[in-house]
């Protein structure tokens, strides 16, 4: 199976100047854990997990202050669409994070999660009727 079959293509892009409370707001609404930030003045693209929010406020930082590019991840590991879960699960498991950021020529086409690795490798339970 491949990543383009697991991931999830609802892509949160944020700015660096969104502050940790309006991302962890957006991801929250969207019911995802990571969010792509797009900074235009670098051009590059970086990850806000909610790990980071999560570390963030630990260190009693505000959430209303601190901004999401203070706490972005920028050497980020991308995936391609046509790796296999094997690869991408191997790629979380030697950098020790949870999300890719799915590239498919210029941009982000999606995120593979751990849960959407697990999703697609645990068997389907079985309805036992009542």
């Amino acid at each position: 199976m491949l990543v383009r079959d697991a991931m999830s293509t609802v892509v949160l892009t944020i700015g660096p100047a969104h502050t940790l409370r309006q991302s962890a707001r957006l991801m929250s609404a969207r019911h995802v854990g990571a969010a792509v930030v797009l900074d235009e003045e670098s051009s590059g693209l970086g990850i806000l997990t909610e790990r980071d929010i999560l570390n963030s406020l630990a260190h009693g930082q505000n959430p209303d202050t601190e901004t999401a590019g203070g706490h972005t991840t920028t050497d980020v590991v991308f995936a391609a669409p046509t790796w296999t879960l094997e690869e991408a699960a191997a790629a979380m498991s030697h950098g020790g994070f949870r999300h890719l950021i799915v590239l498919d020529g210029s941009g982000p086409v999606g995120i593979v999660s751990v849960r959407d690795i697990i999703r697609c490798w645990a068997p389907v339970r079985q309805q036992v009727p009542a």
